[in-house]
C-alpha cells in the first residue's frame, strides 16, 4: 500500500474551507491515505519533523482540539493552540493581521471559528494552508473521518442510501458536498423552515449530486444504510435554544432505537458529537449495536492525520 501514501503534490500547501475544494480524485486519496494511517502502514514516519500547525479557536473543542494535536505529533510536527481570548480575532488584531504574522513561523493553520467569512479573511491573506476546523457554514474535516467510517462498513458509497435527519446546520451543508465526492444518495429531513442552505445545494445538485429533502424524519430513515443526526442548538445558536428544546419545531426528529429499527439491517447510526442526550439522540441509540458513534470519533485523528499528511507533506 505505499503508492497511497504518497501525498498528492496538487494539494500541498492548498487551503482546505470546504470538502469541494478536493476533487473526486484528491478526496478518494485522501481518504485512501487514512485508511492505510489506521492500519498501521505509516507507523514510525515522521513526514511532517520540523513542521508546525498553528490551531485557532473561537469555539471551545474536545474532538478537533485532541485529534489534530495528536495528528501533528504522530507525524512529527508540533500544534500550537491559539484561544480567541488570546489571539481576539478581529477584536485586539484584524484577522488579516493575524494570518500575516502566522504565516512567517507556522506551515499550516486549522481555525475552528463562528464566521466562515473569517476563514475565507485567513486564506486570503496567508500564504500558508489554512484548514476549516468548522464554521457556521461547513464542517468538511468531521465529513471526511465520517466518510472514512461509512467506508468501514460500505467500501463502495456509490448509491449509498445516506440519510440525515434535524437541523440543515453546517453539517447538513457539508454532506451535500460530501454527496458529490462519495456519489451516495442523500436524504436530508428537516423540520420546515431549517433546510440547508439553498446556494449549497443548488450547487451539489448542479455537480450531478443525488439529494432529496424532506420534512418526514421516519420516510427518510426507512431502509437507510447510513443514519445521521447532529444537534439541534450548535454553539452560537444558544438564543433559539428555548423555542428548540420545547420540542415543537422538532417533534419526531429525536433519533430513537426505534428509529435506528427502520434502516437497513445492516445499516449503521453516526452523530459526531457531542450529543444532547433527550433532544436530537437518546444514550440508548449512540450505545445500539448499530452505532459507530465512537469509532468515527476516533477516525477524527486518522482523517485528519491524512489530510495534513496531504496539505503540508
Amino acid at each position: 500500500m505505499v503508492e497511497t501514501l504518497k501525498p498528492v503534490q496538487s494539494l500541498k500547501g492548498r487551503d482546505f474551507l470546504s470538502n469541494l475544494d478536493l476533487s473526486p480524485e484528491e478526496y478518494r486519496a485522501v481518504l485512501d491515505t487514512a485508511h492505510a494511517m489506521k492500519r498501521g502502514e505509516f507507523k514510525g514516519q515522521r513526514p511532517l519533523e520540523g513542521q508546525t500547525l498553528a490551531m485557532i479557536f473561537e469555539k471551545p473543542s474536545l474532538r478537533t482540539r485532541t485529534t489534530f494535536e495528536v495528528a501533528m505529533n504522530q507525524l512529527g510536527g508540533h500544534a500550537v493552540n491559539l484561544t480567541n481570548a488570546e489571539i481576539g480575532l478581529g477584536t485586539r488584531e484584524p484577522v488579516r493581521d493575524i494570518a500575516l504574522n502566522l504565516e512567517r513561523w507556522v506551515e499550516g493553520i486549522m481555525a475552528r471559528v463562528y464566521l466562515h467569512s473569517t476563514l475565507e479573511e485567513l486564506a486570503r491573506y496567508s500564504s500558508k494552508p489554512v484548514i476549516n476546523g468548522l464554521s457556521d457554514l461547513l464542517h468538511p474535516v468531521q465529513l471526511m473521518a465520517d466518510y472514512q467510517t461509512i467506508e468501514e462498513s460500505f467500501p463502495d458509497t456509490r448509491g449509498l442510501r445516506v440519510a440525515y435527519i434535524g437541523d440543515g446546520n453546517n453539517m447538513a451543508n457539508a454532506h451535500i458536498q460530501c454527496a458529490v465526492l462519495s456519489g451516495a444518495k442523500l436524504t436530508i429531513a428537516t423540520p420546515r423552515g431549517y433546510e440547508p442552505n439553498a446556494v449549497i445545494l443548488l450547487d451539489a445538485l448542479q455537480r450531478g449530486a443525488d439529494i432529496t429533502l424532506t420534512h418526514d424524519p421516519l420516510e427518510a430513515a426507512q431502509g437507510a444504510q447510513v443514519l445521521y443526526t447532529d444537534v439541534w442548538v450548535s454553539m452560537g445558536q444558544e438564543q433559539e435554544a428555548s423555542q428548540r428544546r420545547k420540542i415543537k419545531d422538532f417533534a419526531g426528529f429525536q433519533v430513537t432505537p426505534a428509529m435506528l429499527d427502520l434502516i437497513a439491517p445492516e445499516g449503521i447510526f453516526l452523530h459526531c458529537l457531542p450529543a444532547h442526550y433527550g433532544e436530537e439522540v437518546v444514550e440508548e441509540a449512540t450505545l445500539h449495536p448499530k452505532s459507530r458513534v465512537f469509532d468515527q470519533a476516533e477516525n477524527r485523528l486518522h482523517a485528519q492525520k491524512a489530510l495534513l499528511y496531504h496539505l503540508l507533506g
